[in-house]
């Protein structure tokens, strides 16, 4: 049963300036997605940009927005085929249990002037 569901989009060269200011990066994204995205030297901000709108998306479909999250424990990470997933910590973590929902689907998509986000959380029926 779906329990929530969110949808973000950004704009993507707000987060051209972002890729030279640490402190602004570590405070909005876990050091594992940091060092993915600056690998990529091109395309880095759309990785950041999609990565940013998936934080907001799961905060919408929590139905709270972003309160109470901090967002670097949202972390948008990939499997060995690139199917992006959540890992989340501490209160990104609560938040998800309190909301009785047990699993997470993302789908993330980018183009040059926007990224977007969908979040959808579901628990098995009781």
């Amino acid at each position: 049963m779906i329990t929530g569901t969110g949808i973000d989009i950004v704009a993507v060269n707000r987060f051209n300036s972002w890729l030279d200011n640490t402190a602004l990066l570590y405070r909005f994204f876990h050091s594992e997605e940091i060092v993915k995205v600056m690998k990529k030297k091109a395309g880095a901000a759309e990785s950041l940009a999609v990565r940013f709108a998936c934080k907001e998306a799961f905060g919408k479909a929590l139905g709270t927005g972003l309160m109470g999250l901090t967002l670097k424990n949202i972390c948008v990470c990939n499997d060995t085929k690139g199917k992006p997933f959540l890992q989340l910590f501490g209160d990104a973590q609560e938040a998800l249990q309190k909301s009785g929902a047990e699993k997470i689907h993302i789908s993330l998509s980018h183009e040059k002037e926007y990224a977007i986000a969908q979040v959808i959380l579901e628990k098995e029926r009781i």
